[in-house]
């Protein structure tokens, strides 16, 4: 379980953690195991875990006044899964956050990871690369969200998310791309002739 997380650090660092650093990190990250439809953040709480997910897929959604499901982020194996807002701000959530799958995640607290990326400089820079990756995917999802037609951002998604087709379903995948999931049926049928 842990390996998939070392194999992440040095994949964004490109730094050799040590044994000490590795035993540290093993010490500091804590294994949850979520069941299918099992929150992990609920509206309201505040989000005192972020979690890096080893097996497994989940989903972070809000709930509008209609009582319709708003899906923010769709993760998988190898993604972080918080509400980053919540998390940093130590404020009341306004997302649910829940595992689509059965998942397994390390999970860590705020002040945890400040202190590792105090003591680990990799722990440091994967952080600081992500931040800069994770503004980036935010600027394009927003551009896409307001001058590509839906068909673009479909296709966009294809090639980006190859891996959420087989994992999320398509009313999932159609709130994630801010569309109804009749559009999207109707753009999948048009790409298939």
């Amino acid at each position: 379980m842990y390996q998939i997380l070392f194999n992440y650090i040095h994949n964004y660092s490109q730094m050799i953690l040590t044994s000490e650093e590795m035993e540290l990190i093993k010490n500091t990250f804590q294994p949850k195991k979520l069941r299918k439809r099992q929150y992990f953040l609920q509206e309201g709480d505040i989000s005192k875990f972020t979690g890096f997910i080893t097996k497994g897929a989940m989903r972070q959604y809000y709930v509008d006044e209609k009582g319709v499901e708003n899906v923010i982020n769709l993760f998988i194996e190898n993604y972080w899964a918080t509400d980053r807002k919540s998390f940093f701000d130590l404020k009341p959530s306004i997302f649910y956050i829940d595992a689509w799958e059965n998942t397994d995640l390390l999970i860590i607290t705020r002040a945890d990871m400040a202190e590792l990326m105090k003591k680990i400089p990799a722990i440091n820079e994967m952080i600081r690369i992500m931040d800069d990756k994770n503004a980036i995917a935010s600027q394009n999802r927003i551009n896409a969200a307001i001058s590509i037609s839906a068909e673009m951002r479909y296709e966009n998604f294809l090639k980006s998310y190859p891996q959420f087709i087989q994992r999320f379903p398509q009313h999932q995948i159609a709130s994630f791309l801010g569309i109804t999931k009749e559009t999207l049926s109707r753009i999948k049928k048009k790409t298939l002739k």
